[in-house]
Parts: structure tokens; C-alpha cells; sequence
């Protein structure tokens, strides 16, 4: 049996949406945008949403709007993928990377407390996996002068108190990309209850322009405009946009089916010692985006290339962020300034989790694991 790591949801079927942009006159940000926006503020109850190109760009463009400048400090989570803190070396800022706790590997506010200074002008929470970070508790630590920017690339239909992301920060910021919960191959979105910031964010999504394409030929005619402060392209097209109104609207339903995979691998693997899982965050909702297991750093990789060998497809989401060369040579950290994240990167392999996995397929995986585990434990013996 062979088993990939990911399979998307989309097929023919969405070519429909396709072909009627393609038949009107916008290629790019236009009106199926803007309606796929408004379903957003709806799930998430908030007055103001952005789509955009990348969760990357979208993050460029929110500091854009929050005036980051070279010296400001952002705290980030040494356990994420590189983007969230390379947006903040892009802007010429510094990223002051915090641990995680070693359960849930999540920011806490105590991992927080720990780097924060009086040139800390924003902190990236990241909802790891798909678990969600308490905003609440960590906006009482670091006070209102500083901004919290939401990394949501893990997590859209979760939540935390019963309260979704956006609730308690300046802005979340969503993925769109081709392995996520809801994919149209590269995007992504803002969404922020601040009106000030959204007006900024409006500009800064698009190259700091006040008018997008839609707007400069409104009511069929030309509408000059102007550039007040810099921005970035980030703005997605309806191509691409109207992709995702089916997806959000069953994103919940799928969510039912994403928690019974995650389940029947914690049933898997919960009584294994040699196998280390992310333990769960009290009255959350698990957006199961991905399933990591940890095991022995002496034996991850060759665990890897077996399971690989067996037909279990399998990747490594994440490695600690400082100690990749460009941040270990830049700012001179080891493993063991961030020892959580360090040891969690070394031993971590993410298996397959998707809604169309199979019951059989997801039995072969735990199987293949815990069988090829033995040999490579008798191996080393």
C-alpha cells in the first residue's frame, strides 16, 4: 500500500468558478474577492478582512501598516516555519526568538515575559499544528502599546474558550497554500477589528496605492490615485479567490472527519514511550492541520527514509528556526538557546492527515510506524 502525505480537495468540479471569471472582466482583485471576504468576516465576526497572496505578503503588508521599523524588536516562537520570522528581517526589524513550553510546544506568556524589552514593538503568536496560542493571557503580559500579530497559517477553524482567532489581537493572518485546510494553491487573508490599521492595511497590501484595479475604473470610468506610504503586492486575484467559498463553507463539517484521524493516531501512538506527541491545550478546538510524532533524534531521519521506502509518505514540519545557518551565523545561537524547540526539531516527522484518508490507509501508517520503529531500536541495540 502506498499512502501520500497530502492530497488536496479540489478537483473538476471547481472548474465552474474558474471559467466565470474567466468570463467576466477582472482577472485579478475584483468582486469574488471582495464576496469571499465578506464570507470571512462572517465566520469570524470581525469588520474587516483582506485577502491576500501569501500568508508572507499579508504579513509584510500588516507590519507595513503597524510603521515596523529597523531596530524595532518582534518576539517570535523558535518552533515555526521560517516565514514568520523572516517577515520581520525583510522589514529590517529584529526577530527575537522565545522557546516553547515542551508539551504543547506553544508561545506562553512566561516564554514571552522572558525576551520582552523596551524595544519590543510587536509579538507573533503561532497556533501551531493547529492548536491555538492563548492571545488573552499574553496580551496581559506584554500590555496594549505593543501589537499582536496572529500566525493562523495552522489554523482556521479552531479555537480556544469557544473564541476564534482575531479575537483578543491587532490582526490574524491566515494560509491559503496548496497543503492547508483550505488551499486555492497560494493565498491567504487578514482579518483585524481595528479600523485604523485596516485603512493602512488597505494600501499596504497593494504596492501603498489607494486604489486597487476594481476601484480605478469604477462606474466605467478612469478614478485617479495616489501613494501615501509603501506597500507590497499582496493582493489576490478572483482566479484564484474563487476557489475558496465551498471549502469555507464545509471547512467546519470537514473539521468532524480531520479530529477522528487525529484521534485514531493519539489512540495509536498515545501508550508507545518511544513516541512523543504534542499534548492538547485545555477547551480548545484542534484545527488538525497536521500530525506530528516525535521520536530519538539518532533514529528520525533513518525512520523517515524507511517509512518512505514502505510507501508512507512523510515530512519534517518544523526544525528550530535560529539554528538554521542563516539565523545561527546572523545572531550566533546553538540548540541550546531554545533546548524545547531544538529537541522537538531534531526528533519530529509529520505523518498523513487529510479528510479523504482512508480508514485502512491511516491503519497502515500507525502499523508501518510502530513496526519500522522496532527494527531500527533493534538495530541500534
Amino acid at each position: 500500500m502506498k499512502v501520500a502525505f497530502y492530497k488536496h480537495q479540489l478537483s473538476s468540479d471547481n472548474a465552474d468558478s474558474i471559467a466565470a471569471v474567466l468570463d467576466s472582466p477582472i482577472l485579478t482583485s475584483g468582486q469574488v474577492g471582495r464576496d469571499v471576504e465578506a464570507r470571512l468576516q462572517d465566520y469570524f465576526g470581525v469588520p474587516h478582512t483582506y485577502l491576500t497572496n501569501s500568508w508572507t505578503n499579508g504579513a509584510l503588508a500588516t507590519l507595513l501598516a503597524m510603521d515596523l521599523k529597523p531596530g524595532d524588536e518582534v518576539i517570535v516562537p523558535a518552533m515555526t516555519f521560517i516565514a514568520t520570522a523572516n517577515v520581520v528581517e525583510l522589514l529590517g526589524a529584529k526577530p527575537v526568538f522565545c522557546d516553547v513550553c515542551p508539551d504543547t510546544l506553544l508561545m506562553t506568556p512566561n516564554n514571552i515575559r522572558s525576551v520582552l524589552s523596551n524595544k519590543t514593538r510587536a509579538v507573533i503568536p503561532v497556533h501551531l499544528y493547529g492548536q491555538m496560542v492563548d492571545i488573552a493571557a499574553i496580551r496581559a503580559v506584554v500590555g496594549p502599546s505593543v501589537r499582536i500579530v496572529e500566525d493562523c497559517a495552522h489554523c482556521f477553524e479552531g479555537t480556544l474558550h469557544g473564541e476564534r482567532p482575531g479575537t483578543h489581537s491587532d490582526a490574524a493572518i491566515f494560509s491559503f497554500y496548496a497543503t492547508k485546510n483550505i488551499a486555492c494553491g497560494e493565498g491567504g487573508a487578514i482579518i483585524t477589528r481595528d479600523d485604523a490599521l485596516a485603512g493602512k492595511l488597505a494600501a499596504t497590501r497593494l504596492h501603498g496605492m489607494s486604489a486597487g484595479a476594481i476601484d480605478r475604473f469604477r462606474d466605467q470610468k478612469y478614478n485617479h490615485w495616489d501613494m501615501q506610504c509603501l506597500g507590497v503586492k499582496a493582493n489576490l486575484p478572483d482566479l484564484l479567490a474563487a476557489l475558496l467559498p465551498p471549502q469555507i463553507e464545509a471547512v467546519d463539517e470537514k473539521l468532524k472527519r480531520r479530529e477522528e484521524i487525529g484521534s485514531a493516531y493519539e489512540a495509536g501512538f498515545g501508550s508507545d514511550d518511544r513516541i512523543r506527541l504534542q499534548a492538547p491545550v485545555k477547551d480548545a478546538v484542534h484545527a488538525r492541520h497536521l500530525f506530528p510524532v516525535c521520536v530519538e533524534e539518532a533514529i528520525r531521519d533513518d525512520l523517515i527514509l524507511a517509512l518512505n521506502a514502505a510507501g508512507v509518505g512523510c515530512t519534517v514540519n518544523y526544525r528550530s528556526v535560529p539554528t538554521l545557518t542563516y539565523y545561527r551565523e546572523k545572531y550566533g545561537y546553538g540548540p541550546k538557546d531554545f533546548p524545547n524547540s531544538y529537541a522537538w526539531g531534531q526528533g519530529t516527522i509529520s505523518l498523513p492527515l487529510y479528510p479523504t484518508l482512508k480508514d485502512d490507509e491511516q491503519k497502515f501508517v500507525i502499523e508501518t510506524v510502530r513496526r519500522e520503529l522496532d527494527q531500527l531500536i533493534l538495530k541500534a541495540a
